[in-house]
């Protein structure tokens, strides 16, 4: 059967998506607890997300520092990998786009990284 047009990206297919899933070293929402920080370096911003409760963020820096909406709060609807598959239960991964609940998608998260609140602080 003849096809036109360029193959499928092989990071695009189903069968990538799956492989790269089993090996993703994400921060999982389920991981979060109160006054938690994730930094997250995307390849144009750097956004500060501090948990609220289950699946309400504050959430300062890039799209929200531009728009001067800093700090805003929202949920986040998980990652991507540039198109309309999403990883919900995941708030940052190395290689993903992370989509907020306003509907805004981060360019590509270069780096993230958890910084856990001390227990006696949210007492």
């Amino acid at each position: 059967m003849p096809t036109t047009g360029q193959p499928a990206s092989p990071q695009r297919t189903l069968n990538a998506i799956v492989n790269h899933i089993e090996r993703l070293e994400a921060v999982r929402k389920t991981d979060l607890k109160l006054g938690d920080q994730v930094l997250v370096t995307t390849r144009n911003s750097t956004y500060t997300i501090h948990v609220l409760q289950e699946d309400q963020y504050s959430v300062s820096g890039g799209w929200f520092d531009q728009r001067g909406l800093s700090p805003s709060r929202v949920a986040i609807n998980g990652c991507t990998w540039g198109g309309r598959a999403i990883k919900w239960d995941i708030v940052a991964a190395r290689g993903l786009h992370l989509e907020f609940g306003n509907q805004v998608v981060t360019s590509r998260i270069m780096e993230c990284q958890v910084i856990r609140c001390r227990e006696d602080l949210i007492q």
